[in-house]
């Protein structure tokens, strides 16, 4: 009973406008939207799709606006990637399969973009497993391609 604000929410859908109702003793919370959130989890979800995909952060923020109608930053869609970093260490951790009929090791260089546009190695181990399905062991990526690297790929795969 104390009036009313409005939230635009970003959504599937566009932009939608919300009237969220005040209390006076600041009791009510709301349960459908939560608390200071400009954008849905479906939008949020699409682009780390989208980064993990590759595609870079600035084309990501430009296909959002255009998709959804909904402005991001190159930054804001940099700091929602950064949520992929704890479940790339998960799976960097992940106990593996019991057990692999062949591994592959490999790398190949791929253009990546640190502080320069270079080509950096990408090492990658996959087993086959004896029903014959491929599963990807692990991977990392290195300037260059040296014995060092793979020692430490395969420490890590042993651990």
């Amino acid at each position: 009973r104390n009036g009313a604000y409005f939230r635009k929410i970003d959504t599937q859908f566009g932009s939608i406008e919300v009237q969220v109702p005040r209390d006076r003793n600041g009791m009510f919370h709301q349960h459908t939207l939560p608390d200071y959130k400009q954008h849905t989890d479906l939008l949020e979800d699409m682009v780390i799709k989208l980064y993990s995909k590759g595609v870079i952060t600035r084309e990501i923020a430009d296909l959002i606006e255009k998709m959804y109608d909904s402005h991001y930053s190159p930054a804001q869609v940099s700091n929602i990637s950064k949520q992929m970093i704890p479940k790339v260490e998960a799976y960097h951790k992940r106990k593996l399969s019991d057990k692999f009929f062949c591994v592959y090791l490999d790398a190949t260089y791929i253009p990546l973009r640190r502080e320069t546009f270079e080509r950096e190695a990408a090492y990658i181990a996959i087993g086959i497993k004896p029903n014959g399905h491929k599963e990807v062991i692990d991977y990392c990526i290195a300037p260059s391609e040296n014995i060092e690297v793979w020692t430490e790929l395969l420490q890590n795969m042993k651990s």
